[in-house]
């Protein structure tokens, strides 16, 4: 990363700093070229698949559920070690790498981690291996959470599950700050979601929140203006519009409290948050730092040249993702060690 400059969404000298990244590498270029040419046309279509004619709504979220049953062959890289686990509601699974303590030592922290996929689609296969890497990196064990989505469950119920999860870390004997939210797309927006949560709940809040792409406002008018919405090479404003406009709203009508950038941050941990700098969802990312500028939150905003959407998920092949994924580790190492010393003052820029 380059060195730190002042945010433009922040005030000078507050509490939000912002990275810039290199130059994207050459196969991160390549990628991004190939991804605006073929997976973006290709997500448009389901799109509207999704949001006109007879696969409209459930129908079409049925099928892109079924994107999880592609990946079943993925495995996660070698040497980690996995143990599922059951809840009422959801599936979930431990994730940790043969060389450090399992989940069982619950005095050293955890990850609790949501992922992606628009809330229709991913989960535990999908993202196993980018959460086991993640998991690695920080020498923790992680928490995969595959919460409720559409069709079958409301942004309200997914938010109720990741809540869920961190309760049953907290009952187990982990102390909240040295638990860190981390997810990305979707799921980066859900750190924040069930963060707050937490806090409204009554809860403590978790050590720190480490945030991949998260997308965290539902009103898709911001990112249809934004430039980004013709550079991004896989998301759309209309492709991201269509599970919370078709799936999400009642009677036509989004609540602003599902949206996380619509909260008030006071008391919330340190915050990562990664994007690419073509992607649609920088508005997003942007929105949630102004959030931390004004309550005064540490948050660091690292912006990665030409990145695809969550390219971390493609660190077997994209350097840059292997240095992203890099500087995840220790930025949730730094606030873990923080929760140890009893320090909850630790400075985002730790990463």
């Amino acid at each position: 990363m380059s060195v730190p400059q002042t945010v433009p969404v922040a005030p000078q000298g507050g509490s939000v700093q912002i990275e810039l990244a290199s130059r994207a590498s050459l196969t991160l270029r390549v990628a991004h070229a190939l991804l605006r040419a073929t997976v973006r046309p290709g997500l448009d279509k389901i799109a509207i698949l999704g949001n006109h004619g007879p696969l409209r709504g459930a129908p079409a979220f049925r099928i892109a559920n079924l994107a999880e049953l592609i990946v079943l062959p993925l495995r996660a890289p070698r040497g980690t070690l996995r143990r599922p686990v059951r809840y009422p509601d959801f599936r979930a699974e431990w994730l940790w790498h043969k060389d450090i303590p399992g989940p069982e030592d619950t005095g050293r922290g955890a990850i609790l981690y949501f992922h992606g996929g628009g809330f229709v689609a991913g989960g535990l296969h999908s993202h196993r291996r980018l959460v086991a890497r993640i998991a690695r990196v920080a020498a923790l064990p992680a928490l995969a959470v595959d919460y409720r989505q559409l069709p079958k469950g409301h942004i309200t119920e997914s938010v109720a599950d990741a809540v869920h999860a961190y309760r049953s870390l907290l009952d187990q004997g982990f102390a909240p700050e040295k638990i860190v939210f981390a997810g990305d797309s979707a799921g980066g927006g859900l750190t924040f979601a069930a963060a707050l949560a937490a806090r409204d709940q009554g809860l403590p809040v978790p050590g720190a929140i480490a945030a991949i792409a998260p997308w965290a406002d539902f009103d898709p008018s911001i990112r249809r203006a934004h430039p980004n919405d013709r550079t991004d090479a896989m998301l759309s404003a209309f492709s991201l519009s269509v599970p919370v406009l078709v799936g999400f709203a009642r009677d036509g009508e989004l609540d602003p409290s599902w949206s996380p950038v619509n909260h008030e941050f006071t008391g919330m941990p340190p915050v990562l948050i990664q994007v690419g700098s073509t992607e649609v969802l920088l508005p997003d990312a942007e929105a949630l730092a102004r959030r931390c500028a004004a309550a005064g939150v540490p948050c660091t905003l690292q912006i990665w040249d030409r990145a695809i959407h969550v390219f971390q998920a493609g660190a077997d092949i994209l350097p840059d993702a292997r240095a992203a994924i890099a500087e995840l580790g220790t930025f949730i190492g730094s606030a873990v060690a923080a929760g140890h010393r009893g320090d909850r003052d630790g400075r985002a820029s730790a990463a």
